[in-house]
């Protein structure tokens, strides 16, 4: 009887309970300027602001599909973001990476589905070791603002003084 040969734990997937692979793991490669979009396009500004902040090291580009609802109901799958809307987002990570390799900065990239953007750009920046984080962030009413919060006073509460962040428009 032949034993069976052992298997490397590091060579299989993480599994959930019921077998099935539940998330990727988060990108780790060190970066010092962590460009964060919540959805938008990332203007030209930020790339040349991020390629100047990083003094020829890395710059990670993360975007955000939102997921909408809240976590407290019933799953619903009409609320995570549509493969229409993931792939628009991949889109942008993607010109984002060839504008930065093209001024001649290493840039790598990520799109994360998420309810709380501030929560999971701040894992991201705390993940990659960044020191300056670029948030490209939408122009709001005023209203809407008060409502919805101002996402970079919430991501420089997560990371604190360590890290500077700060907002640009479209």
């Amino acid at each position: 009887m032949i034993a069976p040969s052992p298997v490397d734990a590091t060579s299989r997937p993480v599994r959930s309970r019921f077998g099935r692979r539940k998330f990727d793991k988060q990108p780790t490669q060190s970066a010092s300027v962590l460009i964060a979009s919540l959805g938008e396009a990332i203007p030209r500004s930020a790339i040349k602001r991020s390629v100047g902040l990083s003094m020829g090291q890395p710059v990670a580009v993360v975007t955000i599909a939102r997921i909408y609802g809240s976590s407290f109901g019933l799953p619903n799958p009409g609320l995570m973001p549509t493969r229409k809307e993931m792939d628009e987002q991949k889109g942008h990570v993607e010109a984002t990476i060839a504008a930065l390799e093209k001024l001649g900065s290493e840039a790598w990239g990520q799109v994360a589905a998420s309810r709380r953007p501030a929560k999971t750009i701040a894992q991201a920046a705390k993940a990659r070791g960044v020191r300056h984080v670029i948030v490209v962030r939408p122009e709001l009413a005023r209203w809407r603002e008060v409502v919805e919060g101002n996402i970079v006073k919430d991501i420089s509460r997560k990371l604190g003084s360590a890290v500077e962040v700060e907002g640009v428009s479209p």
